[in-house]
């Protein structure tokens, strides 16, 4: 079976859902796959991983997985002696996510910002001309269009 495995569930055909379980070491060749199953959730997955006899399952040290709690229940309870380690998938897919929140919420307050400085301008009887940055954006500008910013080098 192997001391590291990797837990998922995957949409094989016609959006059936299936576990799968595999053995890291052979990295998707033969011999890698463990165990799969027709289902997803926790307690069927599970009846059918504890077939598998305990002294096997208990000389899993790690098991990586994303982050469903039914993943985690099943990964604690089938192999209960493994670390569970989150896959390098969702991690970064979270912070991205969070990230991206908080610049639409900067970009709403920087348009809220400037409809602000428009109207003081059109009441003073004043062309509004908005401040650019270095690069030549407005900051508005700038947070429109900054998802993939992270994503470039220094010099671009």
């Amino acid at each position: 079976m192997g001391s590291h495995l990797s837990i998922d569930e995957v949409a094989l055909s016609q959006g059936e859902l299936y576990t799968i379980v595999t053995n890291k070491k052979f990295k998707g060749k033969k011999g890698s796959l463990v165990a799969i199953v027709a289902r997803t959730k926790a307690d069927q997955v599970i009846e059918h991983i504890c077939k598998i006899d305990y002294k096997q399952r208990s000389l899993v040290k790690e098991i990586t997985l994303d982050m469903a709690n039914s993943m985690k229940l099943i990964s604690k309870r089938c192999f209960p002696k493994a670390i569970q380690v989150t896959d390098r998938f969702h991690v970064p897919k979270l912070s991205l996510e969070a990230l991206q929140e908080i610049r639409i919420k900067h970009r709403y307050e920087a348009m809220d910002f400037e409809n602000q400085l428009i109207m003081q301008s059109k009441s003073e009887n004043k062309t509004y001309i908005p401040e650019l940055l270095p690069n030549g954006d407005s900051v508005k500008q700038l947070l429109a269009r900054s998802r993939y910013l992270l994503y470039k080098s220094r010099e671009k």
